[in-house]
């Protein structure tokens, strides 16, 4: 008895190490790593009659070329990625997904890429705000119902006299800010970003509020797979070509 159990781990410890050989062997032999998309996201990824493109379609060429590789891009509804790659219609997914430690049984995540999370937008050349615990006794736009608002509301709890003043959107919010209406706005990191393109007169604080880091996703089993990746990922961000891409799409990361 002792005997077969032995021999039925072995053959599953033997069966899962050739399921993770398998998927990175046949990226290797066929040159290929199909990446899964949801191409509705701007600027991460969206399609329209000249093609594919967006910050994720450049990270993921840039990540195959490093490898070797050539990407083949399968598109779905943002609903139907993760069921594509259980069923293992693509290696790999790179569209924007934040980590979800719920998924982490079936699903693994490489090192994060970028954090969409919560950042201050401040007065450029503003340096009494480092932080919200710098916002005492000071205006802090926020969109309303958004996440900073939600974040805005709890620190407020805890600040004195800090006042959260809500506007339709993360762009009027920031406005505030432009002109003199508010103290500093918090607002997402695509949103401020993306605004602080147009808006020389703001800069943002360097440490994130919150933390909502997008990340590359595999089958659990594939293990050499992740590590393939992550290794390219360590490549990109050491070269500085991932920051190159993440400006190409989101304007230069310009901070206190």
């Amino acid at each position: 008895m002792i005997r077969l159990f032995m021999c039925c781990t072995l053959l599953a410890m033997f069966t899962t190490c050739q399921q993770e050989d398998d998927t990175w062997l046949r990226i290797q032999e066929t040159g290929i790593l199909r990446v899964g998309i949801d191409p509705t996201y701007p600027p991460f990824e969206t399609a329209d009659h000249t093609g594919l493109y967006g910050l994720d379609i450049d990270l993921a060429n840039a990540i195959a070329a490093d490898l070797g590789l050539q990407t083949e891009f399968v598109s779905f509804g943002y609903d139907g990625l993760y069921d594509a790659l259980a069923t293992k219609q693509v290696d790999v997914l790179i569209s924007a997904l934040v980590i979800a430690p719920e998924r982490t049984r079936d699903f693994a995540y490489s090192e994060p890429y970028f954090n969409a999370g919560e950042i201050l937008i401040i007065p450029n050349g503003q340096t009494d705000i480092a932080a919200m615990t710098d916002l005492g006794g000071r205006n802090l736009a926020v969109e309303l119902g958004a996440s900073g608002h939600v974040e805005a509301t709890f620190w407020a709890e805890k600040v004195p006299n800090m006042r959260v003043v809500p506007y339709p959107t993360a762009d009027e919010a920031m406005t505030a800010v432009a002109n003199g209406e508010a103290d500093a706005a918090l607002v997402d990191a695509i949103s401020g970003r993306l605004f602080l393109q147009n808006a020389p007169q703001l800069q943002r604080v360097p440490e994130p509020v919150t933390g909502e880091p997008f990340a590359l996703v595999v089958r659990i089993a594939d293990q050499r797979l992740l590590d393939e990746l992550n290794g390219s990922l360590n490549h990109l961000q050491q070269s500085g070509e991932l920051d190159e891409i993440i400006g190409r799409w989101l304007g230069n990361d310009r901070e206190q």
